[in-house]
């Protein structure tokens, strides 16, 4: 008699391989660019209205996207991208974008990154249960933890009054954000990420034409320096981080990417402290370091238990 081993079946899954030196670039860009808009927002939100600033930006960066689209192959969106499409283009570039600027108008900074970000932990909600990605532990962890620091940035910074209409606009935001990035998923497993975004911007700028009649109004008035903020909204944040995410999303998984954007509060943070000279109070700090942290923490995967040799015994042998 003699025995041999086999190795059982597995039920395991191997972990993703590690970011990509591409995607840790679209990714750096994205979170810098998203940063620096709410910078760029505060600083012109006193010469345009909320409608005025969002047309703005998105017909400006529809027509930067527009030059970017000619230049690359063009894929025929079938009905249910259309649809995933459109709604992405309504909801993410539409309507949180009017409601983030209008938020900013009732609330201050600090509490208005705390009730947006709730954005990461809605798609992560929302992919673990329509695009299958689960709610793997390291994950809900760092949610957890970001969430944690965020909530520390918004203690730190807040001011004395909280308005419930710019709550209202917050949570709208968030729910936007989330669902926008939920249907752009899918459709980026076919079309290419710049055509998915002018699309998309295009459709939230279509959205938000009813307030092209007051951006006329208001650019007779604004000064040089809030038009070039606008332009600069468009271009930078819009154009190109929209683009920049949409290639990384096609890397990673939503939940894991929406995660990283917890990163974007310490980062408003470093360029408020560097460009408009706001010094941020020490728990504000800490909580950037521990939205660092939640983040380190989300990416980390589970062991994968290596297999179990079976014994099984051989066959008699003439």
């Amino acid at each position: 008699m003699s025995t041999q081993t086999q190795p059982a079946p597995s039920t395991n899954v191997a972990p993703s391989p590690g970011l990509g030196g591409r995607t840790l670039l679209a990714l750096a860009v994205t979170l810098l660019a998203w940063a620096s808009a709410f910078v760029a927002i505060r600083g012109v939100g006193s010469d345009f209205s909320p409608g005025a600033l969002a047309v703005g930006r998105l017909l400006i960066g529809s027509a930067v996207l527009a030059l970017l689209v000619l230049r690359s192959s063009w894929v025929r969106p079938t009905r249910r991208e259309w649809a995933l499409i459109v709604f992405c283009g309504v909801a993410w570039f539409g309507i949180y974008n009017v409601a983030l600027n209008a938020a900013e108008q009732h609330l201050d900074a600090g509490t208005t990154a705390m009730l947006v970000n709730i954005g990461p932990i809605l798609i992560a909600l929302f992919a673990g249960l329509m695009l299958g990605e689960g709610f793997p532990r390291w994950l809900v962890a760092g949610i957890a933890v970001s969430f944690a620091g965020v909530v520390l940035i918004g203690v730190a910074t807040r001011g004395a009054e909280t308005d419930l209409v710019g709550v209202v606009l917050c949570v709208v935001a968030a729910v936007a954000y989330a669902g926008g990035v939920v249907a752009q998923k899918p459709v980026l497993r076919r079309l290419p990420g710049v055509q998915v975004t002018f699309l998309a911007c295009g459709i939230g700028a279509v959205c938000c034409l009813p307030w092209a009649g007051v951006l006329v109004g208001e650019l007779g008035t604004a000064p040089g320096a809030s038009i070039a903020g606008m332009v600069y909204l468009g271009v930078v944040p819009t154009a190109l981080a929209f683009s920049t995410w949409a290639c990384a999303l096609r890397r990673m998984d939503a939940g894991r990417l929406g995660v990283t954007t917890y990163l974007v509060p310490p980062l408003v943070i470093l360029l408020g402290w560097l460009l408009l000279d706001e010094v941020p109070p020490a728990l504000a700090l800490l909580g950037g370091v521990v939205c660092l942290a939640g983040v380190a923490l989300s990416r980390r995967r589970a062991r994968v238990r290596p297999p179990v040799p079976v014994a099984q015994e051989a066959g008699p042998t003439a």
